[in-house]
């Protein structure tokens, strides 16, 4: 059980790791190219949530985050024991979630600079970090996991 807390702290880990290599070493505003035009890194701060909405909001992020972390914990602990797919959905959302929380309480904001852009269609995605990426990925893991497991109690009905 105590394996999947370890795919969580990795993802803290990385997420800060990251996040200090960036604000240690860039300028907020500088593009580094990666792929060009593709993605780069662009060193960027949000005070607010997903593209900075609710910005300065730090005693409301706070309290989501205390309650989001202890619903993660708790559906651990309770639902995931034997379901290595939502095990691992719900340590990806905890480092996730952490992650970002380190920021928003140490530094007071969202170090974000994953960029990407998508020029067939003129669009650049909003900026991101590791934190969103395991957050997103966590997400959609659990929604397979519904789509899984609902597959699953209705073929043991019909049996």
């Amino acid at each position: 059980m105590f394996i999947y807390y370890g795919i969580a702290a990795l993802v803290i880990l990385v997420d800060q790791l990251t996040k200090w290599l960036v604000a240690a070493n860039m300028e907020i505003g500088e593009r580094i190219p990666l792929i060009e035009p593709y993605l780069g890194l662009l060193s960027h701060r949000n005070r607010g949530a997903a593209w900075g909405m609710l910005e300065g909001q730090m005693w409301l992020f706070a309290i989501v985050t205390i309650v989001v972390v202890g619903g993660i914990v708790y559906y651990f602990q309770k639902e995931a024991k034997n379901e290595p797919l939502f095990a691992w959905s719900l340590m990806l959302l905890l480092g996730g979630a952490v992650g970002n929380f380190i920021d928003r309480m140490v530094r007071g904001e969202v170090v974000d600079f994953v960029n990407v852009l998508i020029p067939v269609i003129n669009y650049d995605f909003p900026i991101f970090n590791v934190a969103d990426a395991a957050l997103t990925a966590g997400v959609v893991l659990v929604i397979l996991h519904l789509i899984l497991d609902e597959k699953k109690n209705k073929k043991d009905k019909v049996a």
